[in-house]
């Protein structure tokens, strides 16, 4: 299993937390997600499929760019 914690500047309210937690836990792959609005970072825990590479993708899709 591997793990990342990413910063994402446009967090700004729980209802992003809550966008970005449903989205990435959709992906197959992902055993964890938590997005902190406070800290503007996401914290993930994945197994294949699923990739960083794919999550920051993701992220982008879902206009939450990880920097």
């Amino acid at each position: 299993m591997a793990q990342e914690t990413l910063t994402v500047p446009n967090i700004s309210c729980g209802h992003c937390v809550s966008t970005i937690e449903t989205e990435l836990a959709e992906m197959e792959g992902i055993t964890s997600v938590k997005a902190d609005a406070e800290t503007k970072t996401v914290t993930v825990q994945w197994d294949a499929p699923a990739s960083i590479e794919r999550i920051r993708a993701t992220l982008t899709e879902i206009n939450y760019p990880a920097q």
